[in-house]
């Protein structure tokens, strides 16, 4: 009689006769810096295509960069000798310097959060069926296209010594305001600040709000929560990440003001409108690398470190919303 099945058969005769077998793995391709051969080709055949930009990026900011780091380090550019940190200790006793670095700082903590809440605020409300909705969004962004030049003779217009603004204001029997030469002067770079950056944050921001799952904010609607009550528990943590963006993009531009006060003050305007810019020019055309060449790094170092939190805060968000 047969034997119906063959496996248990052979797996009873291997072991009458002792044999033992041993369970090997099997073998595995070795894999170089961590790729399989099909991805280190893919990689080989991709490196081409990429080094026109590595070629970029090494020419155009990494060694450039090495350089400055290069002149913070040394006292001079004929001598060269190296000095340690006793360029970044002048600066800091440096008063334009201090001053710079204290309106700057002053600029993005107003500027900034102004410019994030008021073009959420917007776009919330241009995110509903209101009239002229798409009009009042091309008005938003209309500052984006509008040169600069253009902008520098708007404002000449609106803030000079008998321009608009005080015309309007001396209706109401007040005296008139040098507004580029007073304290008044940082509130007209806030505001040219928002004028020229608040569209495109508005629109950011409406972009995040039309990708809110509306299944989520049916469901909440259904179990009584209210308009404020869903902004807050469901649509701001799906804005969280919007919100971080649109923050380091308005930080990046609150340095870009720069160009826009220069063409309204000049070189040297008045104290509260004095900024990093302003002094990081200054010492270029005095030919003192050493001062700017540490500013600059000074600066780099400043936004790397906001940038970084953001991001960290960001991924946090994002583990939030995924759990």
């Amino acid at each position: 009689m047969k034997d119906k099945n063959p496996s248990v058969s052979l797996a009873g005769a291997a072991v009458s006769t002792g044999e033992k077998r041993e369970h090997k793995p099997p073998k595995r391709k070795k894999k170089s810096f961590g790729l399989s051969g099909r991805d280190r080709k893919k990689a080989l055949l991709t490196m081409p295509y990429m080094l026109p930009s590595i070629v970029g990026v090494l020419t155009f900011f990494i060694l450039p960069f090495a350089v400055v780091i290069y002149y913070a380090l040394i006292d001079n550019t004929s001598n060269a000798n190296f000095v340690g940190l006793e360029n970044f200790i002048e600066l800091f006793g440096n008063a334009a310097f201090k001053k710079a670095l204290r309106n700057t700082g002053m600029f993005s903590l107003t500027a900034v959060p102004l410019a994030v809440v008021l073009s959420l605020l917007l776009a919330i409300l241009l995110d509903r069926q209101i009239p002229l909705r798409s009009t009042f969004r091309t008005i938003f962004l209309s500052p984006m296209i509008v040169p600069a030049a253009s902008i520098i003779l708007i404002w000449q217009v609106m803030f000079d010594y008998n321009g608009i603004i005080n015309d309007v204001i001396a209706l109401f029997g007040m005296a008139p305001v040098e507004w580029m030469k007073s304290d008044h002067g940082y509130l007209v770079a806030v505001i040219l600040f928002l004028w020229k950056n608040i569209g495109y944050n508005m629109i950011m921001f409406m972009s995040a709000l039309s990708a809110v799952p509306k299944d989520i904010l049916e469901v909440a609607m259904l179990d009584g929560c209210g308009a404020v009550k869903r902004f807050f528990m469901i649509k701001l943590r799906y804005l969280a990440s919007t919100i971080v963006f649109v923050t380091i993009m308005s930080l990046i531009n609150s340095f870009k003001v720069f160009r826009e006060v220069y063409l309204l003050t000049g070189d040297y305007p008045y104290d509260t409108m004095y900024t990093l810019q302003h002094f990081m020019n200054n010492t270029f055309k005095g030919f003192d690398y050493q001062k700017l060449s540490s500013a600059a790094i000074v600066l780099s170092l400043a936004m790397i470190v906001i940038i970084s939190v953001l991001l960290w805060a960001d991924n946090r968000l994002g583990r939030d919303l995924e759990e």
